[in-house]
């Protein structure tokens, strides 16, 4: 297997499992940052993000000497026999207020990486970007790049589950890479030689347009179901129940069928933006992505609809949440349902506590949860509490001891938003118990 220098631009979520997944498989990877306090952590071998099972690997091939970190496209791409020969743009592509997404960082990388390469290069978009934007890396490389030197822009889109993103890159569903030279996919094909996976080969602009019409796809299956526990609980029957019967047939299968308080995170709300502003755009009306956003914020509003049924009036009264990230296994704040949760009840003048066992240091720093009381543990988050609603189904939360729960709050109303808990259980330790499209 041939090994490559490689330079990954942006040490997030996406950038870091990346360049230490590329490292694992034996290629010599420098991973670019221009946080300063984000830089010093990793030269420190500190990650600053959770990750489950990225430490070991990251620490693995620090000491190995195939991950090391600058602070600089151009100390990152090297000289000499150290230059790299691709560079995996993975910087954060935010979205705008109009829906778009928001491409400066990656025009920034492109400039950069133009202006430091000496020799035949492959630019790879690894973050999530809009279709064409390919054309517009490689305009930006040939206004500022060297004259003759060669070069090629790839798609390489990320299929990386917070949670469970080491095992997503080194045993993925499938590798899709889009280029636009029989050399450029040769080089790809050697940088993913040691993954068993099938690889489709496309153009540039249908690799780009896969991720976003999947994870779009994955956000519709989200809101079908949880729009399908609204009729549940309208009928008395269990979602859970119809969503395995759904889940059965082959055509439609289990994954994304479980109801609860809407998607988060980075990638599916901004990417489902992302693609309906392109749709737009290109002159095409995509209703449906706009019908599950809505249907989206339908599900994150069930906290307050159920405190609402169960309490009268609000003002005054005590909620705790139970976890904060979007998901568990992962400290990821951004987009989590906790936010919306929050403000909804923050307006009815509801006094919140809060308790989630990793994502607790990025929450307390947040404007939007100021005002919030975070706890040392899930009991002194419960304590005195009208109502307590499970937001992240952490698995620790399922072995509660829920006798001292109940013991500990001022009224003995549970709100599962994720179906955790079995009903009967929990009704027959006392409490007044709601759960999403179950009776």
């Amino acid at each position: 297997m041939e090994k490559f220098n490689i330079c990954v631009v942006g040490a997030g979520y996406v950038g870091l499992v990346t360049g230490t997944c590329l490292a694992e498989l034996g290629h010599r990877v420098v991973c670019v940052d221009s946080d300063p306090r984000k830089l010093k952590a990793l030269r420190s071998r500190n990650i600053p993000i959770y990750e489950p099972g990225l430490d070991k690997l990251f620490l693995r091939n620090i000491k190995a000497g195939r991950l090391r970190f600058a602070a600089s496209v151009e100390e990152g791409m090297g000289a000499g026999t150290r230059q790299a020969q691709v560079v995996f743009i993975a910087v954060g592509t935010p979205p705008r207020p109009d829906g778009s997404a928001d491409l400066s960082a990656v025009e920034a990388v492109a400039e950069a990486v133009a202006r430091s390469m000496r020799d035949y290069t492959v630019l790879v978009d690894k973050s999530t970007v809009p279709v064409e934007t390919g054309d517009w890396v490689s305009k930006t490389v040939a206004r500022f790049s060297r004259k003759g030197v060669p070069y090629d822009v790839v798609s390489n889109p990320e299929f990386l589950a917070e949670g469970t993103a080491v095992n997503d890159f080194l045993n993925p569903d499938r590798v899709v890479f889009g280029v636009t030279s029989p050399r450029a996919e040769a080089v790809m094909r050697k940088i993913y030689a040691g993954i068993k996976a099938p690889i489709l080969v496309t153009d540039v602009k249908s690799a780009e347009l896969i991720k976003h019409a999947s994870n779009s796809f994955l956000a519709t299956k989200i809101s079908y179901i949880n729009a399908v526990a609204a009729i549940c609980e309208k009928v008395g029957a269990d979602v859970t129940l119809v969503a395995k019967g759904m889940g059965l047939d082959r055509r439609i299968g289990d994954k994304f069928l479980r109801p609860g308080l809407g998607f988060g995170g980075f990638c599916f709300p901004k990417d489902l933006e992302a693609f309906y502003w392109l749709s737009r755009q290109k002159g095409y009306d995509f209703q449906l992505l706009k019908t599950v956003k809505d249907i989206n914020e339908h599900a994150k509003a069930w906290v307050l609809r159920k405190v609402e049924e169960n309490l009268w009036n609000l003002e005054g009264k005590t909620v705790a949440l139970l976890g904060l990230a979007f998901k568990p296994n992962t400290d990821d704040m951004r987009f989590a349902p906790a936010v919306d949760i929050v403000r909804m009840l923050r307006e009815r003048k509801v006094s919140l506590r809060a308790y989630d066992p990793v994502s607790q240091p990025i929450a307390r720093s947040m404007p939007e949860l100021k005002g919030v009381k975070f706890c040392r543990d899930p009991y002194h988050c419960v304590t005195g509490a009208d109502a307590a609603a499970l937001v992240t189904e952490w698995p620790q939360f399922k072995d509660l001891d829920l006798k001292k729960v109940k013991r500990l709050m001022r009224v003995p109303l549970l709100l599962d938003g994720r179906n955790l808990f079995d009903p009967a259980v929990v009704r027959a330790a006392g409490f007044t118990y709601c759960s999403v499209g179950r009776p």
